[in-house]
């Protein structure tokens, strides 16, 4: 058991350092946010409890300081009390108006201020840091009145923080205005779960020692309780901030792959009417890979597809279109699917009329016709996918083996 909270230990602690690096970004713009610095404590402690809780390091607090089993008294009140404390703070904060949420703080100080008394307390009765050190000091000692009051108290204090936790995160998760805070919320909440898991975990081991059993037999829960409530809290935590930035690149990546698999459709729109392009590019794959602001360049590929699509209406054939719409149908096709193959057969058509410099005798006008605009106008996310499926149905078209199956069929 050393050896695996030896390595989970430390990478909980770094988990931590890494929040609280993130968070300290923040000072600079928000210094005297209650919340923010709610959060600095709770890391700062977390971090210190786990590097504590990893068996080097408490051993060596140990013997620096002469003191024996003052690292396991660190871990608990920096890691249960006053890091649970710190977090239901710092979540007050969120959800509560600032009068409201600072009345809560000086609740939570003072009973957690309680709390550390009686565990400083029953640490000091139970001689503590006059006996021999115990590598396990809640499951080595659990048989002992004082030290099982101080379990007690660590467990109810500990426990009680993250019920608080769940029910706030679960309450004002479901009415959170903001989309990534009431993600973040849940996301607590579900590592406040898993931390109530190593507080029954903690607390079975008074009951254990009474019927003769060997807690250390399933110690194995608190490192892995402790790695996935620490995880889940870390990023729960943080969410509200690094959230739209995730959600902003998602979106600019989602972006990117629409330009490329658009581009096509808009080239050979270009080559027929080099005239729709606002500001043109060089032809290169650099400046087609490095297109800038990709958000901007993906609403100007949008107008530019759509000026294209309306300089070709005049060479755009009524009786190519219903061929093409009975043949979709032949094919099974149905909805965008069947709309998208008629209007690429059309586009194609009148790609080639424009090239030849024939127009349509009687050009399409509204049935059959490659829209430039669609018909929830406005809907710029639907047009977007729209256009999409009109240039994977024009692509496959165009692909070779496609042409050449025409001309068999021809």
């Amino acid at each position: 058991m050393p050896g695996v909270k030896s390595v989970v230990f430390p990478v909980c602690a770094a988990i931590c350092v890494l929040a609280l690096l993130y968070k300290l970004r923040d000072v600079r713009r928000h210094p005297r946010d209650p919340a923010l610095i709610a959060l600095l404590v709770a890391f700062s402690c977390k971090a210190a409890s786990f590097a504590l809780s990893t068996p080097r390091v408490s051993a060596a607090v140990d013997a620096r300081t002469g003191v024996p089993d003052l690292g396991a008294l660190g871990i608990h009140l920096l890691g249960g009390v006053a890091s649970s404390a710190a977090i239901l703070i710092a979540i007050a904060y969120w959800v509560h108006p600032p009068q409201q949420a600072r009345r809560r703080a000086v609740r939570l100080l003072a009973s957690s201020a309680l709390c550390a008394a009686a565990m400083l307390t029953m640490w000091v009765v139970a001689d503590s840091g006059t006996g021999p050190r115990s590598p396990h000091y809640l499951l080595q000692n659990a048989h002992r009145p004082a030290v099982t009051v101080y379990l007690l108290v660590y467990v109810a204090a500990f426990g009680t923080g993250m019920v608080e936790i769940i029910r706030l995160c679960r309450r004002y998760g479901r009415v959170a205005g903001r989309q990534w805070l009431c993600r973040g919320l849940y996301t607590t909440g579900i590592g406040a779960s898993a931390y109530l898991v190593y507080c029954v975990h903690r607390a079975s081991a008074v009951i254990a020692v009474q019927l003769g059993l060997d807690p250390l037999r399933w110690e194995l829960t608190t490192p892995l309780a402790n790695s996935i409530g620490i995880s889940f809290l870390a990023a729960g935590l943080t969410m509200p901030s690094w959230g739209p930035k995730a959600s902003d690149l998602n979106q600019k990546l989602r972006n990117f792959a629409n330009y490329q698999r658009l581009h096509s459709l808009w080239r050979a729109l270009y080559r027929a009417n080099p005239h729709i392009v606002l500001e043109p590019r060089p032809s290169t794959l650099l400046a087609r890979i490095r297109p800038g602001d990709i958000n901007y360049r993906l609403y100007r590929e949008i107008i530019e597809i759509q000026d294209g699509l309306l300089a070709l209406r005049p060479y755009m054939d009524p009786a190519v279109s219903e061929r093409a719409e009975r043949d979709a149908r032949r094919a099974g096709l149905s909805g965008e699917g069947l709309n998208a193959a008629v209007q690429a057969t059309a586009l194609t058509h009148a790609l080639t009329a424009k090239s030849a410099d024939r127009p349509a005798e009687e050009p399409a006008e509204a049935a059959g016709a490659v829209e430039p605009y669609p018909a929830g106008r406005g809907d710029y996310g639907a047009e977007v996918a729209r256009l999409l499926s009109l240039a994977r149905a024009y692509a496959t078209l165009s692909s070779p083996q496609d042409s050449s199956r025409k001309r068999s069929t021809a």
